[in-house]
């Protein structure tokens, strides 16, 4: 049996693996990465050999570290690593393309909507009424998106935002406020079962949930990478930030927006940041616009989206899909009676 972990950000581990009585019979670990002293190979794979061929994450790293030579150096993986390779190779932990994904590109829809169909897609996909879903967001208008743990008038200028047009909505997930116009941003949501990141801590699994767009900002020539525990950067700034909320035991719900070609000033008036927090987006100074991914791709916005599809259908399948009646209909009830309430909006002021 034959599994593979490629350590976001770190190397590739290959477990190869024969069982015999539910149990660990031989095994073979390669990969790209470093090890000292290079006895300690034969340590690592030896410690595989007589467990369970159901142990654990937390069972096999520990197996690995007893039997590493004292002094012994892992460079660009842990054992924690080798376990997650042994596990798909044993048929435990699941990969991508063990999942048949659906891609949404649908059409605008207002703010409030939008973080209603994630709350309810991402429980459409709990229940198994849908499939693992990728889905694409279009901005109707200008807003402002809130963490679920940010207080109001600390990260907005309501004022300010009554006066531009700016709609203020607040989210189910946790991390910073964002502020999108249409055309400006490139937001996307992942619906995953939880059984992608099951071997994963909380912060692992974001920067392996989004492995996929860095391949695809890079091969559109943005030097993109991970920076923890959330940000998509680049040598430039921050091209974008994600965030999470488990569903049950069944579904993650993991979505990024990322910077195409925003208003700085307009950002400056209606958010309640300084210059040094916005040096970080894309710009050194409160220019005119933050714009890392038009300015590093030179691609328009539905030419990225394009782009990041591809790449996510070449490494993952996904076919395409849409967003069904029942599901906007269960998005305007949740809309009434939750995110578009000052209840929701204002429950910390």
């Amino acid at each position: 049996m034959h599994g593979e972990y490629k350590v976001p950000g770190g190397k590739l581990i290959v477990a190869d693996i024969e069982t015999a009585q539910e149990r660990i019979a031989s095994a073979q670990i390669s990969g790209d990465f470093f090890l000292e002293p290079e006895e300690a190979l034969g340590a690592l794979s030896q410690a595989l050999i007589g467990l369970s061929g159901t142990a654990s994450v937390q069972e096999i790293a520990a197996a690995i570290r007893e039997a590493l030579p004292e002094g012994a150096q892992l460079f660009g993986f842990t054992p924690e690593a080798v376990a997650i390779a042994v596990r798909r190779a044993l048929g435990i932990a699941k990969t991508w393309q063990d999942f048949e994904w659906n891609i949404i590109d649908a059409k605008a829809v207002t703010p409030a909507m939008h973080v209603a169909l994630d709350e309810v897609l991402a429980r459409e996909v709990a229940s198994g009424r849908r499939a693992p879903t990728l889905r694409f967001w279009t901005w109707e208008r200008s807003a402002i998106i809130i963490g679920s743990f940010q207080s109001l008038k600390n990260e907005v200028d309501l004022e300010a935002a009554k006066e531009l047009g700016v709609e203020v909505v607040r989210r189910a997930t946790g991390g910073g406020a964002m502020f999108v116009e249409p055309g400006s941003a490139i937001t996307y949501s992942l619906y995953a079962p939880v059984d992608l990141v099951a071997d994963m801590g909380f912060a692992d699994s974001y920067a392996f949930l989004d492995n996929w767009v860095l391949k695809a900002l890079n091969a559109i020539g943005i030097e993109a990478v991970y920076k923890p525990l959330n940000d998509i950067s680049s040598p430039n700034g921050k091209i974008g930030g994600a965030a999470q909320k488990r569903f049950g035991s069944t579904t993650v719900l993991h979505h990024v927006t990322m910077a195409y070609d925003m208003d700085a000033d307009k950002m400056m008036r209606v958010l309640r940041i300084g210059r040094e927090k916005l040096s970080d987006k894309g710009t050194a100074s409160a220019g005119k616009r933050v714009d890392p991914v038009r300015s590093q791709s030179g691609l328009s916005r539905d030419d990225v989206i394009a782009a990041m599809k591809s790449t996510f259908v070449e490494l993952n399948g996904g076919v395409a899909g849409d967003i069904t009646e029942g599901e906007y209909q269960a998005a305007a009830e949740l809309v009434e009676s939750k995110y578009g309430t000052e209840e929701w909006l204002y429950k910390l002021p």
